[in-house]
């Protein structure tokens, strides 16, 4: 059939483009600074920031291999549950826009604190909507690559 994929294709695509996307997002909610910063940032989890600040392209390509890695994670999630709950593919924009709140609170209040960089961020509201709203793009991103699985 026509625009239909597999569900590995489904997880890679969903995974590729909203963690790509993802960083575009953050270098805009954080002045449209420099994509390696972001990815630098997201590497400073694994090895922390003092480390981060230590290091150059290396760094830069291990944030883009965590931030890759961690998208085809939360994007495989989805997808084998839309293979479970059909609903989710048939309602993919709520199913995916639901996802995307999960995934904020997982990634701010889960992983970052359980990472080397140690903390949630302080909440403030500026940085709350404009996370949320790149978490949204991210979910509906996923959820739109899984409903022509």
């Amino acid at each position: 059939m026509r625009g239909r994929h597999s569900t590995v294709t489904a997880i890679l695509l969903g995974g590729v483009v909203a963690g790509t996307v993802d960083i575009g997002a953050a270098s805009a909610i954080n002045g449209f600074i420099n994509p390696l910063r972001i990815l630098k940032f997201i590497a400073g989890g694994l090895i922390g920031l003092p480390a981060v600040h230590a290091g150059g392209i290396e760094i830069a390509a291990l944030g883009a291999a965590l931030q890759i890695g961690m998208a085809l994670i939360i994007a495989a999630i989805f997808v084998l549950a839309s293979n479970a709950l059909p609903m989710l593919k048939r309602h993919w924009l709520p199913a995916g826009l639901a996802y995307g709140v999960g995934i904020y609170f997982v990634m701010t209040y889960v992983v970052v604190p359980l990472s080397r960089i140690g903390r949630a961020p302080d909440f403030e509201w500026r940085g709350f909507a404009l996370n949320m709203l790149a978490m949204l793009l991210f979910g509906t991103i996923v959820a739109w690559f899984a409903r022509a699985k």
